[in-house]
Order: C-alpha cells, then sequence, then structure tokens
C-alpha cells in the first residue's frame, strides 16, 4: 500500500500539536498468498480497506512526538488487527517538517514481524 495519506497532530513543537500536517505512509505487508491466489477468496487475505480505515484511525486519531513512534504503532496495531500477516514493513513521511530550507520529505522506515508485536498498543502520547 502505497501513498497513503493523512492529517494527523504529530510532532515535537506546540504548533505541530495545535495544527493538522500531512502524513504519508507506504506499508507492505506480508502474508503467504498463495491460498487466496488459488482459492479467489478474501477470507484468505488481508482485506486492504480495512487497513487503510485502521491507519486513517492511528494518524488522524492519535498524536506522537516522534515519527518513529507513529510507525511503532501502526505496525503493532496493523499486525494485532490482522493476524494472518507475518509481517509489516511502514514507512511514515512527513513533508512539512519543521525544518529550514528545502526538502522533500523526512521519513522513518520500520520493520516489525509478529513476534516483535507487543499485546497492548501505545495509545495516545500528547507530549
Amino acid at each position: 500500500m502505497k501513498g497513503l495519506s493523512f492529517f494527523g497532530r504529530h510532532g515535537l513543537l506546540p504548533g505541530e500539536k495545535d495544527k493538522p500536517q500531512l502524513f504519508k505512509l507506504d506499508l507492505v505487508l506480508f502474508h503467504d498468498l498463495k491460498t487466496a491466489g488459488r482459492q479467489d477468496d478474501i477470507a484468505a487475505t488481508v482485506d486492504y480497506g480495512k487497513v487503510f480505515h485502521e491507519v486513517r484511525q492511528i494518524v488522524e486519531e492519535t498524536s506522537y512526538n516522534l515519527i518513529e513512534a507513529l510507525a511503532e504503532e501502526v505496525s503493532c496495531r496493523v499486525l494485532l488487527g490482522f493476524p494472518l500477516l507475518s509481517a509489516i514493513e511502514t514507512t511514515v513521511y512527513k513533508p512539512q517538517a519543521p525544518i529550514e530550507g528545502e526538502f522533500d520529505y523526512v521519513a522513518v522506515q520500520i520493520y516489525r514481524c509478529r513476534e516483535d508485536v507487543v499485546s497492548t498498543s501505545r495509545g495516545d502520547h500528547n507530549g
């Protein structure tokens, strides 16, 4: 899933908590697709519409100081919510980072497998 775009309140500076800014995410979902491909059955795979909704909720309804924490929360919640997945690679892009100068974005990328996930999500971190 590439280029998921949402507005959120993530960052260290007070202004970043007050006014939503654009965040983009790329997700690589790891799952053995053999059964889904052979049976043509949604029950054998992951419903990417539901993944999109879950990620939207996290980005828009939580607040983190660091995009690293946002990436961790997305990764953990998607793995917990979609048990067919074995791993996820999450990239969070922040195109409007508060940096003087010209740049396309800052980003973090993490990889988490099911064994890395704790059983509880981190929740809302406002500061």
